[in-house]
């Protein structure tokens, strides 16, 4: 997991030509007037959805995890706390669903603050649990740019 503020993306482009390329079109697109939804950026290689919602109490969160995506979270807007915890420490849920890389899991983390303008990337080793409130339920503007992983790139 890594957490940075975006003024500090370039310190990133190295890790991988996609993971660049995710944080370079965070870095150029008015945030702040793009619509909810899904927006292409590279096909199924690297992709965009963007979400407007409430934060909601810890005890309505869950943890996933991804194995095709990376996930680079980007809060446009609002405050919200993530969850964070190595899959290894964590026991699934519900079987790994392939077609929307998704895998639900159950145990315990640490939560950190993101505020706007701030990223975390997500590999597949790390479960997160977003969309957390901080202390109470407040709106949230969020970029999930979603980064296929490929040993080619």
């Amino acid at each position: 997991m890594i957490i940075d503020r975006i003024d500090n993306a370039s310190l990133y482009y190295g890790l991988m030509t996609r993971i660049g390329a995710g944080l370079r079109w965070l870095q150029k697109t008015n945030l702040e007037t793009i619509q909810p939804g899904k927006h292409n950026i590279d096909g199924a290689n690297l992709y965009a959805v963007v979400a407007e919602y409430q934060t909601k109490p810890v005890a309505q969160g869950f943890w996933e995890a991804h194995r095709r995506y990376i996930d680079i979270q980007y809060v446009a807007d609002g405050v919200e706390r993530i969850g964070y915890a190595n899959l290894d420490d964590l026991r699934e849920v519900e079987p790994y669903d392939e077609e929307k890389d998704f895998l639900k899991l159950q145990g315990a983390g640490d939560l950190f603050v993101v505020r706007p303008r701030t990223f975390v990337i997500f590999g597949p080793q790390d479960a997160h649990m977003p969309g957390i409130s901080v202390d109470e339920p407040q709106a949230v503007k969020k970029v999930v740019v979603k980064v296929l992983i490929d040993s080619a790139v």
